[in-house]
């Protein structure tokens, strides 16, 4: 007996939704471009012990760690082309959005602290001048990409206006980790961003105000991200993300091993990062073997 269209759907992917707006491929592809690039520069320099951000930083580990976040993601933002629909690929490009326009907003929050107002090296300067720029066009991109692409109607890709079961729900014993990991990132990058002099001083190496913000954007993005899968409570939907999660916190690992002096680990904001990052490392590692083993059950 052959199987029906929607039975074909449901055993290959969540194709019922909102089609995907080409803008948001073009978008993601774009930075993922350039974050590859840029991020890749940032944590090389950070690991030869260089402050190399567009912001002057007391110490290497704070642009590091922001270029390893940005190198990580990369790879995952290439492969939204395969995507059929908005709702595999919202729990990444959401978090995405929020790095663009945060960063973009705090860089102009602290713009005095920019390596070209401050007086920096050449090469450093110029940087400065063109991550604003590239920024603003970015964080422009997105917020329009994201008007596009929720002006589609749902239920044009798959023919259907209702939720398909979920091709491979999350267990029930992984929702409470998930929670308490999503709210750890979220509740960090919100004192992060909003209260930069009180949280930056918990962190366990020195930050200034700049970082401390540039830190909270991509742990809020992360919280936004970790959360939201539970949101869609299927693996299938989640898939770029999966992808980003483990290489992110991989690359995010590596820099903090390269400053392990610089760190307090025994303080408790230091023991809390080991738990962080090893989450997101396990998260990711956990969620591609449901998932793969879902796909082989179907």
């Amino acid at each position: 007996m052959s199987a029906t269209p929607q039975e074909t759907a449901t055993t290959t992917g969540t194709p019922d939704g909102r089609e995907l707006s080409p803008a948001v491929v073009v978008l993601s592809g774009v930075v993922g471009g350039i974050s590859v690039t840029v991020g890749t520069l940032l944590a090389v320099a950070s690991l030869t012990g260089h402050a190399a951000g567009a912001w002057v930083s007391p110490e290497a580990l704070s642009p590091g760690l922001i270029g390893a976040a940005m190198a990580g993601v990369a790879p995952a933002l290439f492969t939204l082309g395969r995507a059929r629909v908005w709702e595999e690929v919202r729990s990444l490009v959401l978090p995405l959005a929020i790095v663009l326009v945060g960063l973009f907003t705090v860089t102009l929050l602290n713009a005095g602290n920019l390596q070209a107002v401050r007086g920096g090296p050449l090469f450093l300067a110029l940087f400065s001048l063109g991550w604003v720029a590239t920024l603003g066009v970015l964080a422009l991109a997105a917020v329009g990409c994201l008007a596009a692409q929720y002006r589609r109607r749902p239920g044009t890709a798959g023919g259907g206006t209702e939720r398909p079961r979920p091709l491979a729900p999350l267990p029930a014993w992984s929702k409470p980790p998930l929670a308490v990991l999503g709210s750890g990132w979220l509740g960090i990058g919100a004192g992060l961003l909003f209260f930069p002099a009180f949280w930056g001083a918990l962190l366990p190496w020195t930050v200034n105000r700049a970082d401390a913000q540039g830190l909270g954007v991509w742990a809020l993005a992360l919280g936004v991200g970790v959360l939201g899968s539970l949101v869609e409570d299927d693996l299938a939907r989640i898939r770029p993300a999966l992808r980003a999660v483990p290489a992110v916190a991989l690359a995010l690992a590596v820099v903090l091993a390269a400053h392990a002096s610089t760190v307090d680990w025994t303080s408790g904001p230091g023991t809390a990062l080991v738990f962080l990052v090893a989450g997101l490392l396990v998260t990711g590692a956990s969620g591609h073997w449901l998932l793969t083993r879902a796909t082989r059950r179907r």
